[in-house]
């Protein structure tokens, strides 16, 4: 099993200067309320609405991606990871497919760099250290699989409660 290269970092997502970060979408790709409000908020609500809108939506475990138009990122990719519904056996694999499919979007757009938040976490209810987990699998698995890596894979919190239970799972996984 290949090492867990991830960095763990606190602040806002939107004021990071990585290639591209990711967004906690919803399937209809609009505007939402934390992360992905922020995002849309930081890029150019107009711009960003716009780009998301071409698509016509997207699939629970699926991304896009589009321009970071105002943000220091060049581009965002879009992941929708389900609502929490512990009697769903293919939570997981939906959640696990949203990171990957983000990373490979990355790479594919030519993306070095990458900042996620913690996917279906916050009101999609997903719990966090399961979560987190699943994020880490999906890493290893791109690490393993790519032929061109990106070089700094980033997991973004918000508050200090996320950053250090997300310091201490991805420290386990070392």
């Amino acid at each position: 099993m290949s090492k867990i290269n991830v960095k763990v970092h606190k602040g806002d997502i939107t004021k990071l200067n990585v290639d591209c970060i990711v967004n906690a979408a919803n399937s209809e790709l609009s505007a939402g309320s934390g992360v992905c409000g922020a995002i849309y908020d930081a890029a150019g609500f107009d711009d960003m609405s716009r780009a998301c809108s071409a698509f016509g939506g997207c699939e629970t475990g699926e991304a896009i991606i589009t321009p970071g138009f105002n943000l220091p990122a060049k581009h965002v990719v879009h992941a929708v990871g389900p609502v929490y519904d512990a009697k769903n056996n293919n939570m997981s694999g939906l959640l696990k497919s949203a990171y990957l499919q983000s990373l490979w979007l990355a790479e594919e757009n030519g993306a070095k760099s990458i900042a996620f938040p913690l996917i279906s976490t916050g009101v999609y209810g997903y719990p966090k250290s399961e979560a987190i987990m699943l994020a880490l699998d999906a890493i290893t698995i791109y690490q393993a699989e790519s032929n061109m890596p990106l070089d700094e894979i980033t997991i973004c919190t918000f508050d200090d409660g996320d950053y250090e239970l997300t310091k201490q799972v991805v420290n386990s996984k070392r």
